[in-house]
């Protein structure tokens, strides 16, 4: 067996249901979850209509590299999300199967293991994929704790030099999970700077970038800081997206990774030996949710309006605020998370997940522990409910 395999540390959903083993939840009172980010919201049906009609796709091996039309339809997305060039179709985008199974075979095309001592940055708290794949990669991951002190910014100064030198690969989520956190143009420019000097590729997890408060100010992406910044061919940079929390489609397992052309041949490469070819009627339905706007503002105003009545229940008692986008709030708890969580559930009922079991102690400190992330993607009187359980129970302690 691969032996980088037992370096694989549980994933935080064990880990929770290691932790509630035992615990009896209040029976007068329904489940309400809020420990994963899984979009609840109803997908539209005209993406579901665009899979049933092209089922017969399913007679045919599809492409690895998808149709000329999906990443057709993927450039003029960014164009116009971005504001940037259209990317070319068949150099700068490939559709892939989510987000999550490209973050995790990117690292497995990038990372050099011949150089013997490879190194991955990546936030912490972070998505644990980053870790996954940099280990089954062969490196070592450096955490890069991202703090209330500052914003939850990656402030890429606290890695000395003698880090850099190793590093191959850079993890950015922007906006972040769990802080929602965006990342400047500033804090681009530096990481573009870095990457200059030391040659890594960065990875730019923007699955939740579409999910934001002000319909006049998208959060910056990779791509349109890159083209601010004069870098017009994305050079050492490919950013990762994903229709599952834009367009309510979780189980579609569709995306794409759009950037630097010289990367994505490799990647393509390994990908045809991967097996990682979309399947037709999913590349149809993935044509028709790109090419639409108007459900993804309503599920934009859904999302607002939990966030506007629900931020201020949970903050009387926990510090917490509306973040720069994205599904989650990371508040602050006065009382171990693990405790936190384990007594909401015993007592209200309400599922969350620890902030620890999404970190790793580093520089001396888990950035996560005492933290809950709740994700308010239930529905809307459920996530009320949910507050006001939250608020009863923080008045017990």
């Amino acid at each position: 067996m691969n032996p980088d395999l037992a370096r694989l540390q549980p994933y935080p959903f064990e880990k929770l249901r290691h932790l509630f083993a035992g615990v009896s939840p209040a029976p007068t009172l329904g489940e309400i979850k809020l420990s994963i980010g899984e979009p609840q919201h109803a997908t539209p049906p005209f993406i579901q209509r665009a899979l049933a009609d092209n089922l017969a796709g399913l007679a045919n091996y599809p492409s690895t590299q998808g149709s000329d039309a999906l990443r057709q339809g993927i450039a003029e997305w960014i164009a116009r999300r971005y504001a940037v060039p259209i990317p070319d179709a068949t150099t700068q985008v490939l559709p892939v199967n989510g987000s999550r199974e490209a973050l995790f075979a990117f690292a497995q095309t990038v990372i050099d293991r011949s150089s013997g001592d490879a190194k991955v940055v990546c936030p912490n708290p972070f998505y644990q994929i980053y870790e996954g794949a940099a280990l089954l990669a062969g490196a070592q991951p450096i955490y890069l704790n991202t703090l209330p002190h500052n914003g939850f910014e990656m402030d890429w100064t606290t890695l000395p030099e003698s880090i850099w030198r190793d590093v191959q690969l850079v993890y950015v989520c922007s906006p972040g999970n769990p802080t929602g956190k965006v990342m400047s143009l500033a804090s681009w420019k530096m990481l573009f700077e870095l990457s200059d000097r030391h040659d890594f590729v960065i990875a730019s997890d923007e699955c939740y970038s579409e999910i934001f408060f002000d319909e006049a100010a998208p959060p910056l992406g990779g791509l349109t800081a890159a083209a601010k910044l004069g870098r017009n061919d994305y050079r050492n940079l490919v950013t990762f997206s994903s229709l599952s929390k834009r367009s309510n489609v979780p189980g579609l397992r569709s995306g794409f990774v759009a950037g630097d052309a010289a990367i994505l041949k490799q990647f393509l490469l390994y990908r045809t030996y991967h097996g990682s070819a979309m399947n037709p009627a999913v590349q149809a339905a993935s044509i028709a949710a790109w090419g639409d706007e108007a459900h993804v503002r309503d599920n934009r105003r859904m999302y607002a309006e939990k966030f506007h009545e629900v931020t201020p229940l949970i903050a009387h008692h926990l510090d917490c605020q509306v973040p720069d986008a994205g599904f989650y709030l990371w508040a602050r708890t006065p009382i171990p998370d693990t405790d936190f969580a384990r007594e909401l559930l015993r007592q209200k009922n309400v599922v969350v997940l620890p902030g620890s079991f999404i970190a790793r102690e580093s520089g001396g400190a888990n950035p996560g522990a005492d933290f809950i992330r709740i994700a308010l993607v239930a529905p809307h009187e459920e996530c009320l409910e949910a507050a006001r359980r939250i608020n009863d129970f923080c008045l017990s302690l």
